[in-house]
Order: structure tokens, then sequence, then C-alpha cells
């Protein structure tokens, strides 16, 4: 499949490969994730003068304006980078969230400190029970006056210990499943009645749980309007996946690539490992794994738009899931015991992508979603 880049986009991607060859080792990405924030404030605010943080918010919100495909090319460079930053929760979800969703009395106040780098956002919408359903919400918000008061727990939200602002998914009206009934909050992360817990995933980055107890919240803090938020959750989140399977796709390649230079270097019985026949198939098999990942991944870029946006959606995150294990697992026997080893990039890489697996859903759950698709037409 042929995906010409535009003048843009091959600019974008330019900087992007740049900025992590000259300025992101893999030593700095170790730095940057024992922070006590899970990234490096210098690096976001790099980030924002070179324009990243503005690539998917529209122009209406003072931002770039871009397309799934400008994001793609960003989010699979950071992804090569393996890149500590919390691009994902404050920009790709936060971000559009408010950009869709808000009135334009508090686009403004959120999205330029945004875009210049001077607020952290996150989204609370996973509870204990949903497991991957966006609608399985027990959170309540009660109308008292000109307030909402809002009750319940968050759970695994991404840069919630370092959120300054969060939007939270709560339930006014309806039963614990239904999509009608969903309404979405803009609160303050620091707020009286929010609790944080955060702690750590595999792969080293931050994610918190968030107690609401009684929190008092305004009625303008109301994105769009009451009970109608599940299909711009749906809608942000569908674009939050397409930019998680870019960054999948980064990591793969770098696998693969990381995985064949390995193997010309390494000699046994004298020879390259690299020229025995068996492992060559292997290989070529992560090679292949990666460009068919490359090729679905364009097609649900472009089909966005389309009546089959699901279907590639739900798809591509399939297989991203048994790809990037397949290629995790095979660029760790080859590389040996020391492809486990802290000190060896892949190991991290690896795990990184089991974390992308089970975000908005893991294989399981997409192949469960496809084959319903399927049924019904």
């Amino acid at each position: 499949m042929h995906f010409n880049l535009s003048e843009e986009q091959a600019m974008l991607q330019a900087s992007s490969a740049r900025f992590i060859a000259q300025q992101y080792p893999f030593e700095v990405r170790q730095q940057d994730v024992a922070r006590a924030n899970g990234f490096n404030p210098a690096t976001w605010a790099t980030f924002a003068e070179l324009g990243w943080l503005s690539v998917p918010i529209s122009e209406a919100g003072g931002g770039f304006g871009g397309s799934a495909a400008d994001t793609m090319v960003l989010m699979e460079e950071l992804g090569k980078g393996l890149v500590a930053a919390p691009y994902l929760a404050t920009v790709m979800l936060f971000g559009r969230l408010i950009d869709l969703g808000a009135p334009e009395s508090l686009k403004k106040s959120y999205l330029e400190p945004l875009i210049a780098g001077q607020l952290q956002g996150a989204f609370a919408y996973q509870e204990r029970q949903s497991r991957y359903s966006l609608s399985d919400v027990k959170t309540t918000a009660s109308r008292k006056g000109e307030n909402y008061v809002l009750s319940g727990e968050k759970t695994l939200v991404m840069n919630g210990a370092g959120a300054d602002q969060l939007i939270v998914v709560a339930r006014t009206s309806g039963g614990q499943f239904d999509t009608s009934g969903i309404s979405l909050f803009v609160i303050d992360a620091n707020a009286a009645g929010v609790y944080t817990n955060s702690y750590r995933l595999m792969d080293g980055q931050l994610v918190a749980n968030i107690l609401l107890d009684n929190l008092t919240v305004a009625a303008s803090q109301l994105l769009g309007e009451e009970g109608k938020g599940y299909e711009l959750i749906e809608k942000v989140v569908n674009s939050a996946v397409l930019a998680l399977s870019a960054e999948a796709l980064g990591i793969m390649n770098k696998l693969s690539e990381a995985t064949q230079e390995y193997t010309k270097a390494r000699k046994q019985f004298g020879a390259p490992i690299s020229s025995f026949q068996v492992l060559q198939h292997r290989m070529v098999d992560m090679f292949m794994a990666c460009e068919q990942t490359r090729s679905l991944l364009y097609r649900a870029v472009c089909s966005v738009e389309t009546s089959d946006a699901d279907r590639s959606l739900h798809a591509l995150k399939l297989m991203i899931g048994r790809n990037g294990r397949m290629i995790g697992s095979e660029a760790i026997q080859l590389h040996g015991g020391m492809g486990v080893t802290d000190e060896l990039d892949v190991g991290h890489y690896v795990k990184r992508l089991m974390v992308i697996n089970t975000l908005f859903g893991d294989a399981d759950h997409h192949q469960q979603r496809l084959a319903q698709i399927s049924l019904t037409k």
C-alpha cells in the first residue's frame, strides 16, 4: 500500500525523528520515567515549542487542525523513541474532548495553556467494574441548584498524578450500562473532595486511582449537553486508539530493526547468527507482521470518517495485540537472556507493547467486537 506523506507530514516526521535521535536516547527516557510525575517538564516544553501539542487541536481551538494521518506520523516516531510523555492523556484525550465538547467560554481558558505546554490534563473514565466498556459508569453526578455533586471512583487514569485538570465521566441519569445519561465534567485535580493514589504500570509510566467524595462542580463545567456525553467519548477514544496504534507500530518496527542489527553482530560457531536460515525466517516473520500492521493502520486512518471505521479500528487493535506479542517475544528470544535485562531497551519496548494491548480493550475484546459487527451485516 502506498501512503504518500504531504509536505507538512514529512516535516513533522523529520522533526520528531531528529528530536528522538539527538535529544532523547534511551538513558534520558529512563530518567524521565523515574521522575515523580513520570515525565520531564523540559521535554514537554520542547513539544510545545515544536508545535506538536497543537497537531490534533482544531484551528478554531487555536491548534494546527491536523488529521488522523498527521497524528499517526508523530505518534509512530514517539513510539520508536519510547518517549515518556503524557501526549495521549493530555492532548489526544483531554485536549480533544475540550476542543470538541466545551463551550466557547471554556475552550480558550484550557486550550491556550495546553498548547503552550503550561497545562496538564487527564481523562477519568474507567472504573473497577467497567473493564473495557465505555458506558459502564457507576460514578454519579446529582444536580444541586447551579452545581453538581460528584461521587465515585475512577481507576487507571493516565497522567492522573500530574494533571492540573480532569475530565470526569459521571452518570446523571439512566442505568449503569446505558449509553444515555452519561455526562462529562471538567474539574480541578486539586479541588477539595478529589483524592489521588498514583502507581506505576509495568512500562514504568504513572497512572492513578481517583476518588471523588461529594465533589461540588459548577454547572458551567459541564461539557456538552447533560446526559449526552457518550457519543463524544466514543469519538475521542476512537481517535486515541488510532494514535496509540501508531505508537505501537513505531515500537514494533524498532524491535524488528534492533533484532536484525543484533543478529548481524552476534556470532555463533564463527558466523553471524543472521546467516542461520531458521533465524532468517523468524526475522522475516517479524518484518511481515510490521508491514501487515502498517497497512491496516493506513486503512483505519483512511476510513476514519466512513461507515467501515468501527470494523477497521477493531481489526487494527486486534492485530496490534497479536502481532505486538509475537514481535516482542521474538525480539527477546533472539537477544537471549539480555533481552529481559533493565539495561537493554528491548524489554522496555516489549513492556510498553503489553500495556498498549490493554488500553481501550485488548486483542480478545476487539476480536469479540469485530465478530459482533460481522454477525449484524
